[in-house]
């Protein structure tokens, strides 16, 4: 049996590691004894390691043919060492993995205002959490390049599920941005992209990257709506760009000032992967019946 190793160990990974465990002997990085604990209890084989301190990544050399990076860069600079450190453990190995996947995202293109895109679309980040994001992104491409690794990365948006919806932000009436000057925002549930990972592990191909979004045609206002509707709350109040500058974090000002249209054809077509959630409304109207 082949031996997966999961970078990662959050959300994501836990609703994937049931289809995992059934094909691959899975490894997870985990950083305490108590995340072991529960890994190991799931079916996973814990290896306690941190991306953060190089020293202690030598149990990752050779341990597996497949690789599933989850994790996210840190919360400063322009370069993502965690990454770096990942592949110069793993380039250790007398055996290197021959797939490996990353879980990147859709920031990397910056503003598009508002124009449909795919995967041909520039990269142009604009935000240094993006910037990090497109710097794991050539380094693990030149990774595959000189090891000859299939390396395959997903582009995932704004994760939801209906325990991940901004339920706290509704009930703290903090507004969003007049319909007028609104952008568009893409979304993908948790489990959809728990299936794309273990879609790309199988039809994944090298040096190629996927758009894992919905289908939903949606502006961030109107997601905030869908939700405070679903869930019984009051819609949030609207303000303009100019009003909310002086409002929101530096974090919650970037996301109001990139705007995209984000195609799958790539995720559907060459991954094969059937969304189970094909829109947000699939999702909410789930969670609303339950309330």
């Amino acid at each position: 049996m082949q031996r997966l190793l999961i970078i990662g160990s959050g959300d994501v990974a836990r609703r994937a590691l049931p289809r995992l465990v059934k094909r691959f002997r899975v490894h997870a990085l985990v950083r305490d004894a108590d995340a072991a604990a529960v890994w190991r209890a799931a079916g996973a084989v814990p290896v306690l390691a941190d991306l953060d301190d190089r020293r202690s990544l030598f149990r990752l050399a050779g341990l597996a043919h497949l690789v599933l990076h989850l994790a996210p860069p840190p919360g400063s600079g322009e370069i993502d060492s965690r990454t770096r450190n990942l592949l110069a453990a793993l380039a250790k190995g007398g055996s290197l993995p021959r797939r490996l996947i990353y879980v990147s995202t859709t920031g990397v293109y910056g503003d598009c205002r508002g124009e449909a895109i795919d995967e041909t679309r520039p990269l142009k980040p604009e935000t240094a959490r993006a910037r990090r994001r497109l710097d794991a992104e050539r380094r693990l491409r030149a990774f595959g390049r000189r090891t000859a690794a299939t390396v395959a990365v997903l582009r995932a948006p704004g994760i939801y599920a209906a325990d991940r919806v901004p339920l706290e932000r509704l009930r703290a009436g903090t507004p969003v941005l007049a319909a007028t000057e609104d952008v568009f925002s893409n979304h993908i549930h948790a489990d959809d992209l728990a299936a794309a990972c273990v879609a790309a592990l199988r039809h994944g191909a090298a040096n190629r990257a996927y758009n894992v979004v919905d289908d939903s045609d949606l502006k961030m206002g109107d997601y905030f709506d869908r939700v405070a509707d679903a869930f019984g709350l009051p819609r949030p109040p609207r303000l303009s760009r100019a009003e909310l500058a002086a409002r929101l974090s530096p974090v919650q000002r970037s996301f109001m000032g990139e705007s995209r249209r984000i195609g799958n054809r790539r995720l559907k077509e060459e991954l094969k992967l059937r969304l189970r959630y094909p829109t947000v409304d699939a999702c909410l109207g789930a969670a609303s019946e339950k309330n």
